[in-house]
C-alpha cells in the first residue's frame, strides 16, 4: 500500500474523501494505523461551516487543508529511528497538539498552551489528523492506552474526556460534593462520568434538546435532567433544597447556559468554563461576590492529564464509548459530519475498513 484514504474539509459543509500518499515515520515519530477518530463540535464551528482565524494565528485560517480530525487513537505498525517510550505493536491515543516542546507550557505538558507559534502544529488543522486509515505522530504526542479500553474509548479521551477532565480539576470537585453539568452533548456528558468518579455525591444535567435528553436517560450517567428554560435554574434549587450545587460546570458554551451555570452555583461555591464560544453575562454583586464564588475556565488539558484521566477510567472499568450514538466508516465521512452537524444525540466517531480491534473488543 502506497496510498490511503483521507478527510478533507472544504469549509462549505461537506466532508471529502480524498487519496493522499502514506506518511513514512522520520526520526522520533511513528505511524498510527487508526482505530477510530471522533468529530469534535470544534471542527464543525471553526472547520467545517467555514474557515475561521483563530487567536494566535495572526489572523490566518487555521486549517490549513490538511487531513481533518485531532481525536484519533490506534496501533503503531512502523517506527522511525530514536524512539525511547513506544515501538510497533503498541495502542495509543494521541494528544493532538505537538508544540515547540520548550517553552513553558510545553515543558509543563501544556502543548495546547505552546507559546512558540512557528513550532506549533495540531492535528488535523496545520498537520494530517485522524480522519484517515493512518496517522503520522510524533512520539512525544503519543499516550499509552490501557488495557480494558477500546479505540473508541481512546478516540473519545483524546479530546472531549481530557478536556472535561481538565475542567473538573481546575473546580476541585471532590467526594460529597453535588455537580451540575449545563450542556449534555459529548464533553458534558464526559464531565458527568468523570464527575461522579471523582466523587460527585449528585450530578444534575442541564439540557435544550428533548431528543439529546432521552438519549442522557439512557446512559445513566446523570441523576436528574432539568431542562434548559427560564426555569432552569429554580428547578435546580428545588433539587438541591434551594441551595445550588458546590460545583457548576458549562459545556455549552452558550451564553445562557454561563448564565444558568452562575446562577444554579452554591454560596462558597466554583463554576468551571469548559465550552467553547459564547459570551459571560452576569450581574456580580448578587450572584459572585456575596457567594464568594470562584470562577475557572481551562482549554483541553497537559498531556500528563490525558494519561492521568485513561488510567484513571481504565481502573474504574468505565467506558467512555458509552456517549457514542453513531459509529460510521471512514468513507461514509460526509454522512458523519452531516449528521454531527444536525445535533447528533451523542458522539460521533469514524471507523475506517480494516481498522486494528484490541483484545477486549
Amino acid at each position: 500500500m502506497t496510498t490511503m484514504h483521507g478527510v478533507f474539509l472544504p469549509g462549505d459543509d461537506t466532508a471529502v474523501i480524498k487519496e493522499y500518499p502514506l506518511p513514512e515515520p522520520g526520526p522520533g515519530q511513528v505511524l498510527v494505523q487508526v482505530g477510530a477518530s471522533g468529530i469534535c463540535g470544534s471542527d464543525l464551528g471553526l472547520i467545517y461551516h467555514g474557515y475561521k482565524t483563530h487567536r494566535g494565528l495572526n489572523g490566518a485560517p487555521a486549517y490549513k487543508g490538511v487531513v481533518a480530525g485531532h481525536e484519533p487513537s490506534g496501533r503503531i505498525v512502523k517506527a522511525g529511528p530514536g524512539l525511547v517510550r513506544f515501538g510497533v505493536g503498541d495502542d495509543v491515543i494521541v494528544y493532538h497538539i505537538q508544540g515547540c516542546g520548550r517553552c513553558r507550557n510545553c515543558r509543563s505538558g501544556y502543548f495546547i498552551s505552546c507559546t512558540d507559534q512557528t513550532h506549533k502544529a495540531s492535528y488535523g488543522w496545520q498537520r494530517d489528523g485522524g480522519h484517515a486509515e493512518y496517522v503520522l505522530v510524533d512520539e512525544s504526542t503519543c499516550i499509552p492506552l490501557p488495557g480494558g479500553l477500546s479505540f473508541v474509548d481512546g478516540a473519545l479521551i483524546a479530546c472531549g474526556f481530557g478536556t472535561a477532565y481538565e475542567g473538573l480539576k481546575r473546580t476541585n470537585l471532590h467526594g460529597g460534593e453535588d455537580l451540575l453539568v449545563v450542556g449534555l452533548g459529548p464533553v458534558g456528558l464526559a464531565a458527568a462520568m468523570l464527575g461522579r468518579l471523582l466523587g460527585a455525591r449528585r450530578v444534575i444535567g442541564v439540557e435544550r434538546s428533548p431528543e439529546r435528553i432521552e438519549f442522557v436517560k439512557s446512559t445513566g450517567l446523570v441523576d436528574d435532567v432539568v431542562l434548559a428554560d427560564d426555569s432552569a435554574v429554580d428547578n435546580i434549587l428545588a433539587l438541591t433544597d434551594g441551595v445550588g450545587c458546590q460545583v457548576t460546570v458549562d459545556c455549552s458554551g452558550s451564553t445562557p447556559g454561563r448564565s444558568t451555570a452562575v446562577d444554579a452555583v452554591a454560596e462558597w461555591g466554583r463554576v468551571g468554563f469548559i465550552g467553547e464560544g459564547g459570551q459571560l453575562e452576569t450581574e456580580v454583586s448578587d450572584s459572585l461576590l456575596h457567594k464568594q464564588v470562584t470562577l475557572t475556565a481551562s482549554w483541553v488539558t497537559s498531556l500528563q492529564g490525558m494519561e492521568d484521566v485513561s488510567k484513571l477510567i481504565a481502573d474504574a472499568h468505565l467506558s467512555p464509548e458509552i456517549v457514542v450514538s453513531h459509529r460510521l466508516s471512514l468513507l461514509d465521512a460526509d454522512e458523519a459530519y452531516k449528521i454531527a452537524a444536525a445535533g447528533a444525540t451523542g458522539k460521533v466517531v469514524l471507523i475506517p475498513a480494516g481498522a486494528p480491534v484490541r483484545d477486549e473488543e
